[in-house]
């Protein structure tokens, strides 16, 4: 069985990397894919986005990077994958997210959620926390993995973030 990771991954954390190697031991493949959502202003490409996170995941035939613009659900019938992944953090995510599963639901019932509590390790992480601490030149090393730190402080250095 398929399945999508949808997000903005602007940048991707050590948390959507547990996701992802969690999701895998569930699903056959996994499509991790960098959405456009017109709420948030990323600091990162998509492109730069997803050349970090196949600079991630490496060779492994089992996980797809790609990009959408648009509803989720659009991509999902396009590719035909029948279901999401999601993680959650706390109850907020919870809400969110429980708003974004149901109103997929409306757009099309074949479709169906899957929830994936975060490590608590990384119960607090974000990636806007991430963007907040590194752009204040604070160490995000413990956080993000070696060639997002890289990407961060090139961004810092030109006084992007």
């Amino acid at each position: 069985m398929r399945a999508v990771y949808p997000g903005s991954f602007d940048p991707i954390t050590y948390g959507h990397l547990d996701i992802i190697n969690r999701a895998l031991k569930i699903f056959d493949e996994l499509w991790v894919v960098v959405m456009v959502n017109p709420r948030k202003k990323p600091i990162f490409t998509a492109e730069e986005r997803m050349k970090m996170i196949a600079q991630l995941i490496g060779n492994n035939g089992k996980v797809h990077v790609d990009y959408h613009e648009g509803l989720l659900v659009d991509y999902l019938r396009r590719n035909q994958i029948k279901v999401v992944i999601r993680g959650l953090r706390a109850v907020t995510d919870f809400q969110y997210e429980l708003e974004m599963a149901i109103a997929n639901k409306h757009l099309c019932h074949e479709f169906e959620t899957v929830f994936l509590m975060t490590d608590e390790r990384f119960s607090f992480l974000s990636s806007g926390l991430v963007r907040e601490v590194a752009a204040m030149g604070g160490d995000v090393s413990m956080w993000v993995p070696p060639n997002v730190v890289e990407a961060l402080n090139k961004l810092r250095s030109n006084f992007v973030i």
